[in-house]
């Protein structure tokens, strides 16, 4: 399958994906780390943050897409805020085999050791729009469905789900309505029936023009808590969207209106807010159409640091290229992923043959980002896991942009196959500090090489 799809994208002429163009329209351009994801459309985040990463749910985007066409789900996670790994798609519509259609915006939970992602799909039998709920022992996956059937279903979408101090959790989500249930600690049932949020101009702001919808409720609610009082995030007023919030102090209400997270902005019609504490700051994460190609059906997820205001309203936070500032450093000196990435030039990722996800469909001058790299007193080598079913290629090691400083050279040879894997090592020579890795991949036609994972080795002082 994977050297057919190659055959085929060489005689279409190297046709690839829409989102891996942004960096090859700039190949020397220092580009700044939002969207976190450039080799697919992302959309509808959701971040969890689980022993010392945040992992991001999102939804997936098909390539040139005129409709909300989604398949499958995807996971990302990241210890740094800026460099994000892709574990790739664990949830799917086949995962559920009652759901037909609309792999929409989900969340994933952690309770007592075990992952719950709560998503939206199309109900085969009743040609409605349900929640389902999938479970899995690690926040990556796999996850399979929990029930067998929906969870619940009054044709509407958009599930989050909150789990107070008490241990009571609840099930949120709703377009046009709003409405929760509270779930039993197995997380994959409830208790009392379905209840009905009102949707009053106090508790959502006052619409003006739509007597049918009063409030700015629209979609895709996020409910936390913060200092004993309750946050329900959520986008407003369709189309385009912007994202407002309410609070109360109970997590069932009542609420009351506050105002603008996110106005109006970003190329694309909707949006989606997820927020998360984590290693000392907070983080607004959000969608927008900023990759080319990119609009309201082809998104991309990206994130911003802010802080409270000192009464514990949220402050306006607007769009930007830049992203969150980076939260610490990466080691060079253990094993990290090639698909762990800040920035990349057309490259996509794939399952790997041992284990985990690759990086391929590697041309002729296409690179990697990896930011904040602490090299330290230096590094004397690089050493890579490659593949090649072609006649190979060279990955270069530059420092600050991908015509940057060159530190290394590695030959990748001919290895008989896309996932005849072999290591190489090459000698490194003025990589010290912490700086901005490139690793930019050069040699003949066509594609060159996968790359598994690297590391360097720390020069003997």
């Amino acid at each position: 399958m994977r050297r057919a799809r190659r055959a085929v994208a060489s005689a279409a002429g190297l046709l690839l994906a829409f989102a891996v163009v942004p960096a090859a329209l700039h190949p020397t351009a220092a580009r700044a780390d939002n969207p976190v994801v450039q080799h697919v459309y992302t959309a509808d985040p959701a971040p969890l943050v689980h022993d010392g990463r945040v992992y991001l749910y999102t939804g997936h985007d098909e390539d040139g897409s005129t409709y909300f066409t989604m398949k499958d789900w995807r996971v990302w996670s990241s210890a740094d805020m800026v460099n994000w790994t892709d574990h790739g798609s664990p949830l799917s519509l086949a995962t559920f085999s009652w759901a037909s259609a609309d792999a929409w915006a989900g969340q994933a939970v952690q309770r007592g050791g075990r992952f719950y992602w709560y998503v939206p799909v199309k109900n085969r039998a009743t040609g409605r729009m349900a929640i389902g709920v999938a479970v899995s022992d690690s926040p990556t996956g796999p996850f399979r469905d929990a029930l067998g059937h929906p969870l619940v279903e009054n044709g509407e979408i958009d599930p989050t789900v909150f789990v107070d101090d008490d241990g009571q959790a609840y099930l949120y989500w709703g377009n046009p309505n709003l409405s929760y249930v509270r779930l039993n600690t197995d997380m994959t049932s409830y208790s009392g029936g379905v209840n009905r949020i009102p949707l009053t101009t106090a508790g959502f702001g006052t619409r003006t023009g739509d007597t049918a919808r009063p409030t700015l409720y629209e979609e895709g609610p996020w409910v936390y808590k913060r200092n004993g009082l309750y946050y329900l995030v959520f986008a407003a007023k369709c189309c385009s969207e912007f994202i407002a919030y309410s609070t109360a102090p109970g997590p069932t209400g009542p609420w009351t209106y506050r105002g603008t997270v996110m106005p109006t902005q970003g190329s694309s019609f909707t949006n989606h807010p997820g927020v998360v504490d984590f290693k000392g700051g907070s983080y607004f994460f959000y969608h927008n159409g900023a990759l080319p190609g990119g609009g309201g059906f082809t998104r991309s997820v990206a994130v911003e640091r802010f802080s409270y205001n000192a009464d514990g309203t949220l402050p306006l936070i607007t769009m930007t290229n830049s992203g969150a500032p980076q939260v610490g450093t990466l080691d060079p000196y253990v094993r990290q992923e090639a698909e762990t990435i800040a920035w990349e030039s057309g490259i996509e990722t794939e399952p790997a043959s041992e284990g985990g996800r690759d990086v391929g469909w590697i041309d002729n001058g296409d690179h990697l980002k990896v930011k904040g790299v602490a090299f330290g007193a230096g590094a004397s080598s690089f050493t890579a896991r490659v593949a090649s079913g072609s006649a190979g290629g060279t990955v270069e090691l530059r420092l600050g942009s991908p015509t940057g400083t060159l530190v290394g050279r590695c030959t990748v040879p001919g290895t008989g196959g896309w996932q005849n894997w072999t290591t190489v090592t090459c000698p490194v020579s003025g990589a010290t500090g912490t700086q901005d890795l490139y690793l930019r991949f050069t040699g003949g036609s066509g594609y060159l090489l996968n790359i598994d994972w690297w590391r360097f080795t720390r020069a003997v002082t």
